[in-house]
């Protein structure tokens, strides 16, 4: 039996057309649109130097050169390039419910990295648990898709949640502000809410994509339960009846608006995608009204 592919080539024509309605790039959403101070090739003009042996001819004002016989060189305003990363979660809570989050998540992860290729942009792409892994830089345009994909294919979920050594680890090795995707279930028993407004405070926006399955909000089993952590393994005995399941579900869409807000607090954006959503819906629906709304 042929293997389903991981995406479908109908869905990657749709994301080709997506990301031509995309008026900005990734890094537009950090400011990668506003013009600096720094010379090279652009748009907006800047200021005339002399030319050097070696400078691109191609930047040389021609008409200046016929009018005072000497030699310069265009510089322009450049846009600066805002680094684009995506955390995603492979924590063994992902795994739970038969790997659906965890598919999903890498499904979606592929669409945007899709997008980003596309659109020429750069994009890391960063596993994490309880460590954070090493990045996978997925840029080139759209034929370099294939490795994105056997690098996503080949993941494992493992380990168990921890924002605050992740964020750590992230605080040190990437110094540079810019567009921070996350997608996880954010189940961490220490919570993410903090570590997640750490970086906001360092100066990266936030795009927090929190998936979860229907039995990750509403429990089907009713009566006496025996809880088993994914990540930890532990057991907790619970009697689990209407009122539970009604007071279970308000938590977890109380922690959903308390994500929300972290992420909108400091400009940035929150998506709440359950797994019965299919991906090519969560692309062209809340994901991109989320985007709109820059």
């Amino acid at each position: 039996m042929a293997q389903k592919p991981f995406i479908e080539r109908g869905f990657l024509e749709k994301l080709e057309r997506l990301a031509i309605r995309w008026q900005k790039s990734f890094p537009g959403l950090v400011g990668g649109h506003n013009p600096s101070r720094q010379a090279g090739p652009g748009l907006e003009f800047l200021d005339h130097r002399h030319f050097h042996y070696g400078d691109d001819l191609r930047a040389v004002n021609w008409r200046a050169y016929l009018r005072f016989e000497k030699l310069f060189m265009k510089m322009f305003h450049v846009e600066p390039r805002i680094p684009v990363r995506l955390l995603l979660d492979v924590s063994r809570s992902m795994a739970t419910g038969g790997g659906t989050k965890f598919d999903y998540a890498r499904r979606l992860a592929a669409a945007l990295c899709y997008v980003g290729l596309v659109r020429l942009d750069a994009i890391s792409v960063l596993p994490f648990s309880d460590h954070l892994s090493d990045p996978f830089h997925c840029w080139g345009g759209r034929h370099r898709f294939g490795p994105v994909v056997d690098y996503l294919s080949a993941l494992e979920p493992q380990g168990r949640t921890d924002y605050l050594a992740v964020v750590r680890q992230f605080s040190t090795r990437f110094l540079q502000r810019g567009l921070l995707v996350v997608i996880s279930d954010f189940f961490d028993d220490s919570g993410s809410e903090r570590p997640l407004q750490y970086l906001a405070d360092f100066g990266h926006e936030l795009f927090l994509v929190q998936i979860w399955d229907e039995e990750d909000r509403e429990p089907a089993a009713r009566g006496e339960l025996e809880l088993v952590d994914a990540e930890t393994g532990a057991v907790e005995l619970i009697d689990f009846d209407g009122e539970a399941r009604r007071r279970y579900a308000e938590a977890f869409d109380a922690y959903a608006r308390e994500l929300q807000r972290v992420a909108l607090a400091s400009g940035g954006r929150y998506v709440g995608l359950s797994t019965s959503l299919p991906v090519e819906e969560a692309i062209f629906g809340p994901l991109y009204q989320a985007r709109a709304l820059q």
